[in-house]
């Protein structure tokens, strides 16, 4: 486990390295957080940092982003409007989240019982004008 905290927007770049450093080997990553914690925010800089040129967005209403590398894709899933867990087997999220690819997922509480078991666990918490990442 790790920790890392952030006090600006200018530190979000070593915390995005610290957290692919510390998970190497791992594909699937899911976030928690309150609304407006910065989960997409970092998971943007996560894409950068794999070498995603496009600007990465939530995918809020599509549920799910596909980014590329010049090695692999990328899938970002925002889960927060799925409304039942039929949703997520409508758009296939088997092939997604077995795939071998990188897999970003915010508000995994909606599907956690249907994930791997060995995914990373990246939570962010917000004290103040403070980010505090735990990294499992």
């Amino acid at each position: 486990m790790i920790t890392a905290s952030l006090k600006n927007i200018s530190e979000l770049s070593l915390a995005a390295k610290t957290i692919l450093d510390f998970a190497s080997r791992k594909y699937i990553f899911c976030f928690y957080g309150e609304l407006g914690a910065g989960k997409t925010t970092l998971i943007k800089e996560i894409c950068k940092q794999l070498g995603v040129k496009e600007e990465g967005s939530s995918p809020t209403f599509s549920l799910i982003n596909e980014y590329r590398t010049p090695y692999r894709l990328i899938y970002h899933f925002d889960l927060y409007r799925l409304k039942n867990e039929n949703e997520i087997f409508d758009i296939g999220y088997e092939e997604y989240i077995f795939s071998g690819n990188y897999c970003f997922i915010e508000w995994p509480e909606k599907i956690e019982h249907l994930l791997p078991a060995d995914f990373v666990k990246v939570k962010i918490e917000v004290k103040g004008s403070e980010r505090v990442i735990t990294v499992k």
